[in-house]
């Protein structure tokens, strides 16, 4: 089987805001220590919503970027590249669209959904039709064996892997396979060979999960076997393909607790966000500015901590001890609402700080990043452009 492998993109529509760190960025940065991991910057996506007007994304491109360097994302543990610099993207996107039923598309929960919220845009396009096309191009090209999402991106996850298992029945044929699969089981050895008969044995003709699971475990565990041979002994264990596209699973996030200014969603549309590198000046003036419990109209008035967006901030930010203090003194009027928030500000102002350090050799030498992605266009594209391979030949095509 192909090696673990962590895909993950973001659309450059503005600024980052304090929003992606903690419901995104903080994920990325753990995961980069634990597997091999893409980052993108999704430009052809931010043109699905954004075709007619797309002045705002070259440079929020590079913003981007440069907010993910200062997060902690590491170019020395994962690979930063731009989703149109790598144009086998778009290809798999076409290709995979020959296959890929009208309906599929049609019934993506976030395709309504999205049509009746953005109704200031028009988006009766194939474009924005065939965006989860395009985001099961964007894994499937690298192999991807994990998509960090949130709940509500499971659906596209689900279509990931019915498109890749649709691809493999249709192109994974393979002359001669059956006898270069028997071929590949005798390289296991006598004892592995027998056991991998009797697990494919009882998946196929029983159903039972657990023998393919522990095949497929014995696989990844066979040194002996080349690549091409691996790939056909997955195949043969569930039928009689080969497997050239994989069915990557989704790595379920924790959603960010850290709503904004106004206790809904952080946004820049909505006027409610906090950058990620905003200076300390805007930073205090927007907490300061926030509103809070509408129960204390004065300062001697008691409050309820759960009314108050303020509070929300104190669960992301603060340690026990100045939560106990800060619902204690709003209850009973102890303390006033500046008096509560300035622990706040000053939280939001210790994360921020090493981020603007980290910031600005990138902004006072834009070369750098441009290398740390020109690096990542290169690694990405030999990976997309193996896949792509298998691909073409899968299907007939020259290449």
């Amino acid at each position: 089987m192909y090696p673990d492998r962590v895909v993950s993109g973001m659309r450059p529509t503005g600024a980052l805001h304090l929003g992606h760190y903690h419901g995104a960025l903080k994920n990325w940065i753990k995961l980069q220590a634990e597997l091999p991991c893409l980052f993108f910057v999704a430009d052809w996506h931010a043109l699905t919503t954004h075709y007619d007007d797309p002045g705002l994304i070259e440079s929020s491109t590079w913003d981007m970027v440069v907010d993910w360097l200062a997060a902690g994302v590491d170019p020395s543990q994962a690979t930063l590249f731009i989703q149109s610099r790598v144009p086998e993207h778009a290809e798999l996107h076409l290709l995979l669209s020959m296959a890929t039923p009208l309906g599929w598309l049609e019934r993506v929960p976030t395709y309504k959904d999205q049509q009746e919220k953005l109704t200031d845009r028009d988006l009766s396009t194939y474009g924005f039709l065939g965006y989860p096309l395009l985001q099961a191009a964007d894994v499937l090209i690298y192999r991807a064996s994990q998509v960090p999402v949130g709940e509500d991106q499971i659906p596209h996850i689900e279509m990931m892997r019915e498109i890749s298992r649709r691809f493999n029945h249709l192109y994974g044929k393979e002359k001669g396979f059956e006898e270069k699969a028997r071929v590949a089981v005798k390289k296991l050895g006598g004892k592995r060979a027998k056991l991998y008969q009797e697990l494919r044995t009882q998946f196929q003709e029983k159903g039972d999960e657990e023998a393919l699971e522990q095949a497929k475990a014995m696989l990844d565990d066979a040194q002996n076997l080349s690549m091409i041979d691996r790939e056909r002994l997955f195949g043969y264990l569930e039928g009689s393909r080969k497997l050239i596209l994989t069915e990557p699973q989704a790595l379920l996030t924790e959603a960010s607790r850290l709503p904004g200014l106004d206790g809904a969603k952080m946004s820049k549309s909505y006027g409610n966000a906090i950058a990620l590198r905003e200076d300390k000046e805007s930073v205090t003036r927007k907490v300061r500015t926030m509103p809070t419990d509408p129960q204390r109209v004065r300062r001697s008035d008691a409050g309820d901590p759960d009314k108050c967006p303020v509070w929300q901030f104190h669960l992301v930010y603060s340690e026990q001890a100045t939560r106990d203090w800060a619902a204690k003194g709003c209850r009973s009027a102890g303390i006033g609402c500046l008096e509560c928030k300035q622990p706040v500000i000053d939280a939001i102002l210790q994360e921020q700080q090493p981020m603007l350090e980290r910031a600005q050799q990138y902004l006072d030498d834009p070369s750098l990043v441009r290398a740390i992605v020109a690096d990542g266009c290169d690694t990405a594209r030999k990976m997309a452009q193996d896949t792509m391979r298998d691909v073409r030949e899968a299907m007939g095509l020259a290449y």
